[in-house]
């Protein structure tokens, strides 16, 4: 395999997985993001520790998606992280749901 082959590989992987990011992004509730990976979930659980002086963040995530283009299932039902670097977890915008225009539901019958 060539350089640019494994390029094109890396380029088309990171694609696929923005691709996949869009898809899903809607159904979490935060962005969760650690020294090493990005995560998405609902469910999330941050507590600060300090050990003889030493501060280190314990993060705890369930029913979470991993930005991580090498893993062969990024859904993961349960991830512990402990780190000493910052972590930044922010809630997503719930969008109100929007109801169609034209062509919908309309007093007990469609409109075409």
């Amino acid at each position: 395999m060539s350089t640019e082959d494994l390029e094109n590989y890396e380029t088309d992987m990171e694609l696929q997985l923005y691709r996949e990011y869009k898809d899903i992004a809607a159904q979490f509730s935060y962005v969760v993001e650690t020294e090493r990976r990005f995560y998405l979930t609902n469910d999330v659980d941050l507590i600060p520790r300090n050990t003889d002086g030493e501060v280190y963040f314990e993060l705890t995530m369930r029913d979470a998606w991993v930005w991580d283009m090498y893993r062969p299932a990024r859904f993961v039902k349960t991830v512990r992280v402990v780190t000493f670097k910052d972590v930044n977890i922010e809630e997503l915008d719930k969008p109100d749901l929007a109801l169609p225009d034209k062509g919908g539901f309309d007093g007990g019958k469609f409109d075409s």
